[in-house]
């Protein structure tokens, strides 16, 4: 007498399976929204003036940048305004250092609420990405239309080049915080280091001159510097007469997705590690 196989359970209808994909992004999506709430009114919700400081910190730097240099020397390397030669090189490299510090410490964050089966690093670091990068920009707009409005200046505004200089200050944001935080996470230290090793950056990146004004030794070792692009191609989007024939998109790019993805690679191996710590 031959035995009859079990049944095979029934597979999942093609129907449903989109269904359930569709269900877990709007989840995700509702997650990210809960996180970026969450870090709104912990960041900015708890402080005199809120959202106010936001575009205090970067006007307050540019204009003591703008004075300080102004009684040093006559004119700035382009035009005759400090004030938008130093905020078209500040925000964009603002931009990044915001970015690049908050995703770098998204896990700490937003350690307690990783403990739930809902809400993944992904979350986290998309979140953290997400506010800051509109926090960003929004600042960026309002200081750069402010600063055109008030300074007698007849700056010809070409947007693709300052759109694309700031989405690639976005980019490699992300990508050099998401692989710092792995490695803070893994390696306490290595947060100390870092702050010692890019402590320079702020001088070495385009902010306070051009790169056509370095020396030919200079050059050949500030072009490694993704940043050097980004400022160059931003005042590309301000000054019409201003050429920086040494700014490679590809390689800002290049650089930025290979960080993230080399970042990604290792949280997604050693996420549970450093939650556990």
């Amino acid at each position: 007498m031959t035995s009859t196989p079990p049944a095979a359970a029934p597979a999942l209808p093609p129907a449903q399976m989109p269904a359930a994909a569709r269900a877990r992004r709007f989840a995700s999506l509702r997650t990210i929204a809960a996180l970026v709430l969450r870090e709104m009114s912990t960041r900015y919700g708890r402080t005199p003036g809120g959202y106010l400081w936001a575009i205090l910190e970067p006007l307050a730097a540019i204009l003591f940048l703008s004075l300080g240099f102004s009684l040093v020397i006559r004119s700035p390397s382009l035009g005759t305004s400090f004030l938008l030669f130093y905020a078209t090189g500040y925000m964009a490299f603002d931009l990044y250092q915001t970015i690049s510090n908050t995703t770098a410490r998204a896990l700490n964050f937003s350690k307690p609420l990783l403990q739930f089966p809902a809400v993944t690093w992904v979350d986290a670091i998309l979140a953290r990405f997400a506010l800051n990068s509109l926090t960003g920009s929004l600042v960026a707009i309002l200081l750069l239309a402010g600063t055109l409005m008030v300074i007698d200046s007849r700056a010809v505004l070409d947007l693709p080049p300052a759109v694309l200089a700031m989405a690639l200050a976005m980019v490699l944001g992300l990508g050099v915080g998401t692989i710092n935080c792995v490695l803070m996470g893994l390696y306490p230290l290595w947060e100390v280091a870092w702050s010692v090793i890019t402590r320079p950056l702020f001088l070495a990146s385009g902010v306070f001159f051009l790169y056509q004004d370095l020396p030919p030794m200079a050059q050949e070792i500030l072009w490694y510097n993704p940043l050097m692009h980004i400022t160059g191609l931003m005042r590309t989007g301000f000054y019409p007469t201003y050429t920086a024939a040494y700014v490679s998109v590809t390689y800002v790019l290049l650089t930025s997705l290979t960080l993230l993805a080399l970042g990604l690679l290792l949280m997604g191996r050693y996420h549970r590690v450093i939650l556990n710590r």
